[in-house]
């Protein structure tokens, strides 16, 4: 064999085996690198499991010390004043609203009698119309204190004054052309409305309204 071939394969052989030292040695280090990589997040896995084993236990020695400690009796008083605060507002409420409901009751059956009776009622008039534009303004005032049934039934039972005075209102107007038949069957129809929603409707209303407030503020 020539002295050149015999150069080429040994220098061969040389690189070949620098390959193979080169991968044994990254081989090597990547084996060394996993098991310090997975060491590592071992340890840092059991790390956080004592961290959250340590935060289960003081959360529970914190509602243990929130049950049996002042603070619970501190928040069980700040919740029975805010209730009382909130029983207060509501009572408040009813005693602006309630007198003035009753006055408007009041005022419209004096007008609603004094139309019946063909007596002068201008005055009665007026003074029925602004105590319905005063409930219904005093109301707006106090409506989030009051509960929402309450709040519903007061608005229905000063809708229903408004009408019946209306109705009488109308009646009146009709009342001036007496000679037509027309007009008579239709005092007639007005008459019978208001009737029916003062001495029939705003009246059973007024009872479930004072049944209700009473409810409320008696519990």
């Amino acid at each position: 064999m020539e002295p050149d071939n015999l150069f080429d394969i040994l220098s061969t052989n040389h690189v070949i085996l620098l390959i193979a030292v080169a991968a044994l040695v990254v081989a090597i280090v990547s084996i060394f690198s996993g098991t310090t990589a997975r060491r590592k997040l071992a340890d840092r896995v059991d790390a956080i499991k004592m961290r959250v084993d340590s935060l289960w236990t003081d959360m529970d020695e914190l509602r243990v010390s929130h049950f049996n400690g002042p603070k619970a009796s501190g928040a069980s008083g700040g919740n029975d004043t805010t209730s009382s605060e909130r029983f207060s507002a509501e009572k408040a409420a009813y005693e602006a609203i309630w007198p003035l409901v009753w006055s408007l009751h009041d005022k419209l059956g004096m007008f609603l009698r004094a139309v019946e009776a063909d007596d002068q009622a201008g005055e009665l008039r007026l003074e029925a119309r602004n105590a319905a534009l005063t409930a219904r303004s005093t109301l707006n005032r106090v409506r989030p204190f009051c509960h929402g049934d309450i709040d519903e039934l007061i608005t229905q039972l000063i809708d229903n004054h408004i009408k019946a005075h209306l109705a009488a209102c109308h009646y009146m107007d009709l009342r001036k052309d007496s000679l037509s038949s027309s007009s008579n069957h239709e005092r007639a129809v007005q008459k019978e409305k208001f009737r029916m929603l003062y001495d029939g409707q705003s009246k059973e209303m007024l009872d479930q309204l004072v049944t209700n407030i009473r409810h409320r503020m008696l519990r």
